[in-house]
């Protein structure tokens, strides 16, 4: 099924000119895919992004004749109902009977034994294109696991919401974590194909599966290995394209306002305050009972992917992002937005109790340095100053992997 998504473009004017543009997800383009899938026993990563128009690709494939062996889920879990962190235990799906893996927490790769009974590998979720947005270090496992057990990957594409811009401090190694395990910035400006093919070609695997990636590069045209590794691209995508997504990513992203607010945002959860957790516009309100009170107010409660958001049932008080698209797109201005933890530290009456941790601010920024900029009131000019050379290399890093027109 066909999907309308919105391509927005900036005008002189005091308005944002949206253009209806048609793109196909890499899912749905069964024509291509599917027979490689036919005969074989698969073993599907997927969760409730994975969806051909209104059906789940898992369904879709089974109705096919297609065997689904396995399921491997994500942070989320495999129907997306999990609190961010949540301990999912492996379990039936019930609407297909398979077994269902959680690849999170302390098994994050799937193990020899488990692909054991696979032939083909798909991977096929919706990224957001942030880079502690786990989901692409849950790519890096499976696709370490497929080229360390000699199985075959299919990654089904999907737009980035946010691949239309590149910004923020490169992850210095140092602070590799499951929430950053490569040096990108924080907002990558790649589809999660695009960046597959960057982590391969950079040899950014474990040493086995980077040798074993570089044997099958070599060896693509034997027929014995008709394809080890494949990307089914989206049609009609671009990187100027603005991608409304069809399902919510995660519960805690309902929509595509705090989508585009998130990589901005998130930085508030290394901090004492609430970032709209526990209300209907989480990532688009964020504040703390100790700012003054004429600011917006607004209280968590327990919700839907969020049982116990933090300054639970307390009156907080500070900024409301929320607004059409169009409005909150302005507002991120293509940019990872520093302004508003930098005003957020001003207003805090109690410094030292600003951060939670050192650890949880350095693994979000990639860095020990930006909370320290922070406590020193530096300005966002010179902040961004420091992300520099690294932010232009990686720049020329990522050109070299992209399947889509880059933005202008």
């Amino acid at each position: 099924m066909k999907k309308y998504v919105f391509l927005i473009s900036a005008c002189f004017v005091t308005y944002l000119k949206v253009v209806a543009q048609l793109i196909i997800p890499g899912a749905e383009r069964m024509d291509v895919y599917v027979p490689l899938l036919n005969g074989k026993s698969v073993a599907l990563f997927a969760n409730q992004t994975s969806m051909v128009g209104k059906t789940h690709l898992a369904d879709t494939l089974i109705k096919l004749g297609i065997r689904i062996v396995k399921i491997f889920g994500p942070e989320h879990g495999f129907r997306g109902e999990a609190d961010a962190g949540e301990k999912v235990r492996d379990y039936t799906d019930k609407s297909t009977g398979v077994k269902v893996i959680s690849l999170y927490g302390n098994h994050l790769k799937p193990t020899a034994d488990e692909l054991s009974d696979v032939d083909v590998m798909v991977f096929d979720i919706q990224d957001v294109g942030a880079r502690f947005y786990t989901y692409i270090s849950s790519l890096q496992y499976y696709m370490e696991a497929s080229l360390e057990n000699g199985k075959p990957l299919l990654i089904l594409d999907r737009p980035n919401p946010n691949g239309f811009y590149v910004d923020g401090p490169v992850l210095d190694k140092r602070f590799k974590s499951f929430t950053g395990m490569q040096p990108v910035p924080i907002v990558y400006g790649m589809t999660i194909g695009e960046y597959a093919m960057m982590i391969a070609g950079e040899k950014w695997l474990t040493e086995k599966a980077n040798e074993k990636y570089t044997y099958y590069q070599t060896a693509h045209n034997s027929p014995d290995t008709p394809f080890h590794f494949l990307v089914i691209k989206c049609k009609n995508y671009d990187h100027n394209s603005k991608y409304i997504l069809p399902v919510r990513p995660s519960p805690n992203l309902p929509e595509i306002q705090s989508v585009y607010l998130y990589p901005s945002i998130c930085f508030f959860e290394a901090t004492t305050f609430s970032e709209g957790r526990g209300t209907d516009k989480p990532f688009q309100f964020f504040g703390h009972p100790s700012l003054p009170k004429t600011l917006f107010s607004f209280i968590p409660h327990t919700t839907e992917g969020s049982k116990d958001p933090k300054l639970k049932d307390r009156v907080c008080y500070g900024w409301n992002l929320s607004g059409t698209p169009e409005a909150v797109l302005k507002k991120v201005d293509d940019k990872v937005q520093l302004k508003w933890v930098l005003q957020a530290y001003k207003l805090f009456p109690e410094k030292d109790k600003f951060f939670l941790s050192s650890t949880s601010l350095n693994k979000l920024a990639g860095n020990d340095i930006l909370m320290q900029q922070i406590k020193s009131c530096k300005s966002e000019n010179e902040i961004r100053k420091s992300w520099e050379p690294a932010l232009s290399n990686f720049k020329k890093i990522r050109k070299k992997y992209l399947l889509y027109e880059d933005f202008h």
